[in-house]
């Protein structure tokens, strides 16, 4: 019987190191494997015995694109164990700073590491060498949402202004006009790129996900919501540990999720549109209609028209607050009724998707357990079934043309494996 090994030793143009393997006995495909092997960061284990005003500025650090999506995850949480409420100014500003992270998280994701794929080139560089113009225009792009967060969030890596309650500070009403002109720049861009987007050579393919995401019916969700399935309940985020569970599987160092009584699933875009088309803004929502997505989009590589759609929302409801805005009173709300002892989670919707995080504390305000599931280790299980059928629809290409359509698929997730980017390494097992 022949066997055939394909190895991906390193996947290139995703943030972080992760591998894949797969092993096809008599042109059957046995075994796919998504293997992350870096190291544990010890995240969790290292909050322990910290203050819990000391979680923002620690889980930031676990990713440089997407911080914003860490801090308030763990703020949020901390607060629903002490009964903060911030308001509805606080509440629009911290909307404003995560508006500024699906923008240039999205850019990066689009314009350097997603549209090469499918101009033909091997990375950013050579894309650049040909279509400087569309490199300058997602540079720009991703320009705009870090002035945002250095505005907002004291600089554009691992903001320095957010804490549990609000902000260190609050920035006066004329520091954010002054960002007008660069968002509305934006925004023509984003729209521009959907458009271009739309004219891409995308496979003609459909896949069967069970899409999970934040839902709730004011606002396409950034910052709250219960957790909503497609396939499954809609529940609270207090209840998220015994719908969707994580499992260690023998090959990596992340692990991966699955909804209790069901599978894999997918998190991220394609999840926020399938259950939140109805909530996008008019501009938004245009961008959506004249580029062809309906209501639930199923091929995972017009992933990237649905982050274009995204980036028209963020700068659009960027431009909307800053209007609206009027700086609150205080930038932050204390404890109403002091530190205590308890437990808290909540989930906010990370570029890549759900980000969900729960601590207890002591009642000297010390993090006693800490638990936080990032969107990869979510979308992991999903994207070794998009690999299987990848593999059992492309057996005869060759080892080295296998490799390559793996890793563009892989690239569809936007995986942040960790904060950097190096390569992905194949093995195929061909028997």
């Amino acid at each position: 019987m022949s066997e055939r090994t394909v190895a991906v030793n390193y996947i290139t143009r995703v943030e972080g190191e992760g591998a894949l393997r797969v092993r096809i006995e008599g042109g059957s495909v046995k075994e796919v494997e998504l293997r992350i092997f870096e190291p544990p960061r010890f995240f969790e284990a290292f909050l322990r015995g910290r203050s819990y005003r000391e979680a923002p500025d620690v889980t930031a650090r676990i990713c440089g694109i997407c911080p914003v999506a860490y801090q308030m995850s763990s703020c949020q949480a901390m607060e629903s164990i002490l009964g903060i409420r911030v308001g509805e100014r606080l509440e629009a500003l911290r909307r404003l700073l995560y508006c500024g992270e699906w923008i240039e998280s999205h850019a990066l994701h689009m314009f350097l590491l997603h549209l090469p794929d499918f101009l033909g080139y091997a990375d950013a560089v050579g894309l650049a060498r040909d279509h400087r113009d569309l490199v300058e225009k997602g540079l720009r792009l991703k320009k705009a949402g870090n002035s945002i967060l250095e505005a907002v969030g004291g600089r554009a890596v691992h903001p320095v202004n957010v804490r549990v309650g609000g902000f260190y500070r609050s920035p006066e009403r004329e520091e954010l006009l002054a960002l007008r002109p660069a968002i509305e720049e934006a925004l023509t861009i984003a729209e521009e790129t959907v458009r271009f987007a739309s004219t891409l050579p995308y496979p003609d393919l459909s896949e069967d996900y069970e899409f999970v995401a934040l839902r709730n019916e004011k606002e396409y969700p950034m910052n709250s919501g219960d957790v909503l399935s497609s396939a499954g309940p809609r529940v609270p985020v207090s209840r998220f540990e015994e719908t969707y569970r994580e499992e260690q599987v023998p090959y990596s160092t992340a692990l991966q999720s699955r909804r209790v009584g069901g599978g894999p699933y997918l998190a991220g875009p394609l999840a926020r549109y399938a259950l939140n088309q109805d909530l996008l803004t008019p501009r938004a929502s245009r961008a959506a209609r004249e580029a062809g997505l309906g209501k639930v989009e199923r091929n995972p590589y017009r992933s990237l028209l649905v982050r274009g759609v995204e980036v028209v929302l963020a700068c659009e409801e960027a431009l909307r607050i800053i209007d609206s805005y009027q700086r609150p009173e205080q930038p932050f709300v204390e404890p109403p009724n002091g530190v205590h002892a308890g437990t808290g989670s909540w989930a906010t919707e990370a570029p890549r998707g759900l980000l969900y995080h729960r601590y207890r504390i002591s009642d000297r305000g010390l993090i006693e357990e800490a638990k936080i599931t990032p969107p990869t280790s979510q979308n992991q299980g999903r994207m070794e079934v998009d690999m299987r059928h990848l593999v059992e629809r492309s057996l005869a290409l060759d080892d080295a043309k296998l490799g390559e359509a793996c890793e563009r698929a892989v690239r569809n997730y936007d995986p942040c494996i960790s904060c950097s980017t190096h390569f992905l390494r194949l093995e195929v097992d061909r028997r």
